[in-house]
Parts: structure tokens; sequence; C-alpha cells
């Protein structure tokens, strides 16, 4: 059986969740003693952090959203491609998903596509469509679909993506992310200038829609009738535009959210969609209580008195949700406590274990093309 692999992965965002994912990955593969390569854009958290890591990396310009530049990306990424000749070309997120399977690949050169979140969840109408038209005529030159989370996958084969798949779960450094006692947490505010006793609910992820701080920002009013007290600190930074509340700290985007999670008596995040959150998986592990959007990708992680899933867009819930967690503190350290010991199923190592042997059995098939799922 093949264990020394070459593997090219295409990511494009270069931040966020993506960008983690990434770069945890490839260091995995490296340690393997795979031959592991990154082809994405100049510039971005991404390009930094697979410098400092010392991972191999490759320019390869293009934006973040479909349009015209999309076949001129194809063709700079089969340039690519050809020059670092892969086992297998490793796809993250809808952009790569598209550059990589625009034209077709050299023969014998799987592909494996990792949506991180399908396409269509951040469009409607037309764009919605054709996202699933594309998903599905796209399936034909995927080797394997990877997909985060089962409902992930169920979301695939629901919207007729023809394709064989595989779920591997997201997971979390449990060596990094580990529970935070109140001594902890004291230390997390004081290194924040925060103040010591005041309840506090964190969100951490890139100020855009799909993350939904503008339905919290809404929520947050009938928070604060209730409890006066309460704050709230938006951390992270991005193209969603906010208007200031009583309460609240835009606290900007920041190389390491441990504190804030530390600091937390609840971490909440609204979103509107995602594959499987890193965010809600660290927040677990350090342990802290969490109120999520019932969605794919967040009600899937949380586990039974660990906190609460809510429905999305809907600000009078996610208030009716955030107020006893933060009136009682209890309350929240006990879920805390259940969030910790939830955290265990989602160990990293498990995760790159299982992406490895997917990875390795793609290549010993030899299969350029999907199977129907």
């Amino acid at each position: 059986m093949t264990t020394t692999l070459s593997v090219l992965h295409v990511a494009q965002p270069c931040d966020g969740g993506v960008a983690r994912y990434v770069v945890a990955a490839c260091q995995d593969q490296a340690a393997r003693g795979w031959d592991v390569t990154v082809a994405c854009p100049d510039g971005g958290r991404l390009a930094a952090d697979l410098a400092g890591a010392g991972l191999a990396r490759l320019g390869w310009p293009a934006v973040r959203g479909p349009g015209l530049t999309a076949l001129a990306e194809a063709v700079r990424l089969r340039a690519l491609i050809d020059r670092v000749r892969p086992d297998v070309v490793h796809l993250h997120s809808s952009k790569a998903g598209l550059a990589g399977r625009l034209t077709p690949l050299p023969p014998r050169v799987p592909v494996v596509f990792q949506p991180h979140g399908w396409s269509w969840l951040a469009a409607a109408g037309a764009q919605r469509t054709a996202s699933v038209a594309w998903e599905r005529a796209a399936a034909r030159r995927t080797a394997l679909c990877l997909c985060v989370s089962d409902t992930e996958a169920a979301q695939g084969r629901t919207h007729g993506v023809r394709a064989r798949y595989a779920v591997v779960r997201n997971g979390v450094d449990l060596t990094r992310f580990r529970p935070a006692d109140d001594a902890a947490r004291a230390g997390a505010r004081s290194r924040l200038g925060l103040p010591g006793a005041a309840p506090l609910a964190v969100c951490v992820g890139r100020l855009t829609r799909q993350k939904g701080q503008d339905v919290l920002l809404a929520a947050w009013p009938a928070v604060r009738r209730r409890c006066p007290r309460a704050r709230l600190a938006l951390v992270g930074d991005g193209d969603l535009r906010l208007a200031p509340e009583p309460g609240v700290t835009l606290a900007g985007a920041v190389d390491d959210v441990r504190d804030w999670l530390a600091a937390a008596d609840v971490v909440v995040l609204p979103s509107r969609w995602e594959g499987m959150s890193l965010t809600v998986l660290e927040a677990l592990a350090v342990g802290r209580a969490v109120v999520v959007s019932d969605i794919a990708g967040l009600a899937e992680a949380i586990g039974q008195g660990t906190g609460v899933a809510v429905p999305p867009e809907d600000p009078a819930a996610l208030a009716d949700a955030l107020v006893p967690r933060l009136l009682e503190p209890s309350r929240a350290r006990a879920e805390g406590a259940a969030a910790a010991r939830h955290a265990n199923r989602f160990d990293q190592r498990l995760t790159f274990e299982q992406l490895a042997a997917e990875t390795t059995a793609v290549v010993v098939r030899g299969e350029r093309h999907g199977r129907a799922a």
C-alpha cells in the first residue's frame, strides 16, 4: 500500500477556518513524510502561516468569489499541477473546487474535493440553481467528496451531487485548547482588559453575513434589558458593517482566540450556514457553554448538556438562550464542564488519521472520477 504521497492542496479562501484546517492538515501530512505543497493566493493568513510552519507554497492568484476570472484561474492552476505532478490534488472550498475541476486534469491525477460548506448555501435564486448544477456536473471530475460532517454529506446527496463520499469530521488540537477554570477565566479577562465579574458572551468569526453577527446584535438589546451588566465581544474582522451597541466590544481579528474563549461565560455562534465550525469545537474544548444556530455544522457538533441550538435568524430565540446562561453562572459552568468532556470526541489526531487513510485510498484505487452514492 502506498504510504508516501505527493499532495497538492489548493485553497481559496485564505483566512478563517479553512486556512487553519489546511495548515494543520499539511503539518500532519508532512510529519508522515509526505511531499506536501499548497497553492493559494499571496498575502493573507494562510500564506503567512504556511511560511511560519516551513511548508511549501506556490502562489496562485485567485479571488474568493465566482466570476469572469474563473477560467484564467483554472488555467493557472493547471500549470501548477503540471509543475508539481502530485499523486493527488486536494481542493478546499468552493472556489478552489471550481478552478480545479473546470478543466480536465492530467490522466491518473485523482481529485479530492472538500466543500467546507456547499457553494449553494451562500447563494439565492438563479445563482443558487447554477451552484447546484455546477456541483452535480463537477462530481464527474471528483474521485472523492470529503465532507466535514454527516449533515454536509447528506446535503450533497439530497441535492443530487452523485459522488463517492467520505465523512472526516473536523477536529481540535486538544493540547492547545484545554479546559479553562475560574482562575484561567480571570487571567484571560485581565490580559484582555475586561471587567472581572461582568457576564460575558463571546462570538468569534469573520464579520460576514454567513456568521450572523447582525442577528446577534439584533438580539442584544433584549439581552441587556434582562441582564443589564452583560457584555458582548465580537472577535474578528470582515466586510459586515455593524453599528455600535451598548456593552459591545468590537475586538477585531486576533492571532490566538484562546484568551477570548477562556474569558467567556458563553460562546455564541449565530451562523446562517457552516461546514463544521472549528470555533465551536474550540469553545467546547475550552469548556464553555455554547449557543449556536440550529444548522448543519453547528448543531451536529454540540452534545447533551453543552448548550443549545436555536433557530437561525431568530433574534428573540437567541436572546432567550443567552440570558439564562449569563444570569446563572452555575448553569454556564455546568454546561462548560459537559462541553469539555464532549470535546474529546473531536480530537484532531483522529481527524488527520482518517484524512490520511482516505487520501491514500484514493490514490490506491487509481480513480479520477466520482461514483454514484
